[in-house]
């Protein structure tokens, strides 16, 4: 089972956790959940996409990690759109027989859709004003160990 799913809307990390965990034979199950931060004084994060590209280059990942580790599910869901501080902004859950394919899937998975999930990210501040998310060295290092 892989699932993947760009939207707007918020999701509950334990309703997908417990899916996981349904299925048949899983032993091991891992998950990441990423929060907006309050780096630098920000207020929001505003992401924008090509929803056909985007869903296309996560499902590209998604069955790489699949043919990679033997899975027995695994849920990507990203958000779009003006993410206030503190709300959740992607969920990437794997299930496994055992613990180690889990927690390296899931791994691979959330370090592969912070350097290159097409996704541009804009930090919004209380005045309305807004920067741009960089791309940084330690990100791509840390991606870079899939290879």
């Amino acid at each position: 089972m892989i699932r993947v799913t760009v939207q707007a809307q918020g999701f509950d990390p334990a309703a997908e956790l417990a899916a996981l965990e349904g299925l048949a034979g899983a032993g091991g199950i891992a998950s990441f959940t990423g929060i907006v931060r309050a780096d630098g004084g920000i207020s929001a994060l505003h992401l924008d996409h090509y929803p056909a590209m985007t869903l296309a280059q996560v499902e590209k990942v998604a069955a790489q990690a699949a043919a990679r580790w033997p899975l027995l599910g695994l849920t990507i869901i990203h958000r779009f759109g003006t993410l206030a501080v503190g709300e959740r902004i992607v969920f990437v859950g794997t299930a496994s027989v055992g613990r180690t394919p889990a927690l390296e899937a899931c791994a691979f998975l959330i370090d592969w859709l912070k350097v290159a999930a097409p996704f541009w990210k804009r930090e919004v501040h209380a005045d309305g004003s807004g920067d741009w998310v960089e791309a940084k060295a330690a990100d791509d290092a840390q991606a870079a160990r899939w290879s």
